[in-house]
């Protein structure tokens, strides 16, 4: 498993034992767990180092998740076929959150999503 893979897969099982505690339902939870997946390997995949996790409830009405990068990495890998199995993680955070984005900013970018807990 290289180092990317094994940083998604263990911040996947850190994010599960904090949505846990927060005692979201389970199907909130997968759907929550789905886009930290999707945004962090984004973030690993076609992005530059650091890559930071956060994710909060506001006032119990909205969960909100961030995940921070460098920025974009200097040669971003060629497109995806559209039938390949690949690249359509933004797209599937897209169709599950509320509300989601990117915020640009100096040394990187924030990609977030929020949901419904």
């Amino acid at each position: 498993m290289s180092a990317g893979a094994r940083d998604v897969s263990r911040l996947r099982r850190l994010a599960k034992e904090f949505l846990t505690d927060l005692k979201l339902s389970p199907a909130a939870r997968d759907d929550a767990l789905l886009i930290i997946s999707e945004l962090v390997t984004n973030a690993v995949l076609h992005a530059l180092p650091p890559t930071a996790l956060r994710v909060r409830c506001i006032q119990r009405q909205v969960l909100r998740i961030e995940v921070t990068d460098g920025g974009p990495q200097p040669d971003p890998p060629p497109r995806v076929d559209e039938q390949g199995e690949h690249g359509r993680g933004m797209q599937i955070v897209a169709a599950m959150a509320i509300r989601h984005g990117t915020v640009t900013h100096a040394g990187g970018a924030t990609r977030w999503a929020e949901l419904h807990p």
